[in-house]
């Protein structure tokens, strides 16, 4: 149906930057949305931020102003930059796709998910 692939993901120091990306695939008749959650040891999974076709975006109060969340509609993939890292970023990170596709009607998928930790 619809596959997620992320990538971008390691381990860096406090202060460092990454770039998440992931690249939807499959009998897509439409995206509705894309965008990043978290989940780290214990916790709840979490919003980071997400972003429609329309152009509507929405970030997570911790992440404001060092998140940004862009997509290539052509390539039908979703970036996530990460500046100014802190340890309480270390997460799973998982894509998120609302799409939908022959079979179903809008419908939300995921990515496998990326580790992201941030230690000295």
């Amino acid at each position: 149906q619809v596959q997620l692939v992320e990538s971008g993901g390691g381990l860096v120091q406090p202060g460092g930057s990454l770039r998440l990306s992931c690249a939807a695939s499959g009998s897509i008749f439409s995206i509705n949305a894309m965008g990043w959650y978290r989940q780290a040891p214990g916790k709840q999974r979490e919003l980071v931020a997400t972003l429609t076709s329309p152009g509507s975006t929405v970030y997570a109060d911790s992440v404001k102003g060092r998140f940004t969340i862009s997509r290539d509609n052509a390539k039908n993939t979703v970036y996530l930059q990460m500046n100014s890292l802190k340890p309480e970023d270390t997460a799973v990170y998982y894509c998120n796709c609302l799409a939908s596709t022959p079979g179903r009607p809008s419908y939300p998928y995921w990515g496998q998910g990326t580790q992201v930790t941030v230690s000295s």
